[in-house]
């Protein structure tokens, strides 16, 4: 009996043995795109992920890595190649990982997003139409925000970006999806570090001085903040420093240095000084006028903020007389650019810092009906829902982790006519989206994608879910 079993799962294991081998050379067909722009190949039905190929193509295949369920490959020769295929594009931006979907023409990739999120919705076995992606006329140089890492190299502070899928840093100063006037204050501060002899930051033994240059530039006002990120509490020759930045980039209003000791990689720390001017830069969105702080979320391509915004807006059908909740309120900007157009606006968010902006940009704009709360969405909505609020319309822009359950239940015995989900990730979104349909809503209308992103994986929606009749 004992042997029998070892048989069988020895049989188990053998079936599981992976029909390839690491370096081993094939030619295939590219099938399909993966949600993180991979193309995908098979091998006996062994899928195979393989950078910088496009469905369609025929190429040969170097097997670069094999797990049990699956590859990873690279393209060794490309024997046929697609007409989606941007052959435009520079082989670094490919290799950086900032724009991992440059390799498809702008049109593929606008096809890409709707498919990715028709697919997961698919799964979900939620019925819906899902609308061509809208994109952008120009889908270059729209980031109004760069987070740069700092790090020595050939014994030289220096700028890039991470290698995709390393964390090795590669050298670069156009960074394509970034306002240019950005790539190019970038490399101004780089000069100025290295002419004062500022240390890097050395991640393997946690030593040196600057870790990060983050820089935000209004889309509007072109008021420009520049962020250092430390390591160090003090900030060696920081008048010569600061004297420079203003003298070489006369659009900065503020320079700040955000002091980080931890060894991690989360960007920003919790201590932010202003070593200059002012303590947050200004831009307008859909007409209202927004402050943005060092950690402020502030949507980085306002162009199409204002596309999914408004869309998501006029999917509401918002009325005079309605009474809407803003869940994940952030710094204000949903709830602002919509309070003119209902009776009141609740917020609610969990960054104390982002609840304070939100008022502050409530008084900016003079707007008295949008009020905001701090704490868990689900918290706050479990407790509005006790005290029988009743909104006509709840609005959720959540993190990539979408809504919890408790959430859902809140939101559902509130009994909004509408719910009006935008989403950044398709595939929390359909999971989501199921959740209120077993209790009684129906997605109306169109799933709309929206390219926030463009040369990126991520994809926006807006999804309407009403209540049944």
């Amino acid at each position: 009996m004992l042997a029998g079993c070892r048989k069988d799962q020895k049989e188990k294991m053998m079936k599981k043995k992976a029909p390839v081998v690491k370096n081993q050379e094939f030619e295939a067909t590219v099938i399909d795109l993966t949600y993180d722009g991979n193309g995908v190949v098979k091998f006996d039905d062994f899928p195979i992920f393989v950078t910088n190929a496009v469905p369609g193509e025929k190429i040969i295949v170097g097997v670069t890595k094999v797990t049990t369920n699956y590859g990873f490959g690279r393209v060794v020769k490309r024997l046929v190649e697609s007409a989606d295929r941007n052959a435009d594009i520079d082989a670094k931006v490919l290799q950086s990982g900032v724009a991992p979907l440059a390799h498809l023409t702008y049109e593929a990739q606008l096809k890409h997003k709707q498919k990715q999120v028709a697919d997961v919705f698919n799964k979900q076995h939620v019925a819906v139409n899902v609308a061509p992606t809208v994109g952008m006329d120009d889908p270059w140089g729209y980031r109004n925000k760069a987070q740069i890492p700092v790090r020595e190299i050939n014994g030289e502070l220096t700028t890039g970006f991470y290698r995709r899928g390393s964390h090795r840093l590669q050298p670069m100063e156009d960074f394509y999806i970034q306002d240019p006037e950005i790539d190019k204050a970038i490399v101004v501060i780089r000069d100025i570090l290295r002419k004062y002899h500022v240390a890097a930051y050395d991640e393997q033994n946690h030593k040196g001085v600057v870790r990060t240059i983050m820089v935000r530039r209004g889309h509007y006002s072109h008021e420009m903040m520049i962020v250092l990120v430390t390591r160090a509490k003090r900030l060696p020759t920081s008048e010569f420093i600061i004297n420079d930045i203003r003298e070489a980039l006369p659009e900065v209003v503020s320079i700040i240095q955000n002091v980080n000791q931890e060894k991690t990689n989360v960007i920003m720390g919790d201590q932010n000084k202003v070593l200059w001017g002012e303590k947050a830069i200004k831009d307008t969105l859909l007409g209202k006028t927004f402050a943005i702080g060092p950690n402020s979320f502030y949507q980085v391509n306002p162009a199409m903020t204002e596309v999914l915004y408004q869309t998501a807006a006029d999917k509401a059908d918002l009325k005079p007389t309605d009474v809407v909740i803003d869940a994940y309120s952030g710094i204000g900007t949903i709830s602002l650019t919509i309070a003119d157009r209902v009776e009141s606006v609740l917020g609610v968010e969990i960054v104390p810092e982002a609840v304070d902006d939100a008022k502050r940009n409530a008084d900016l704009n003079g707007i008295k009906n949008a009020k905001f709360a701090l704490g868990k969405a689900e918290e706050k909505m479990s407790q509005w829902a006790a005290e029988g609020l009743k909104p006509d319309v709840i609005f959720l822009d959540p993190p990539r982790k979408g809504l919890t359950q408790e959430l859902v239940d809140a939101a559902v015995e509130m009994g909004p006519q509408k719910v009006v989900y935008i989403s950044c990730n398709p595939a929390t979104l359909a999971r989501d989206a199921a959740l209120f349909v077993e209790q009684g809503y129906e997605v109306t209308g169109d799933v709309q994608p929206i390219d926030q992103f463009p040369q990126t994986t991520h994809v926006e929606s807006v999804t309407v879910l009403e209540r049944k009749a």
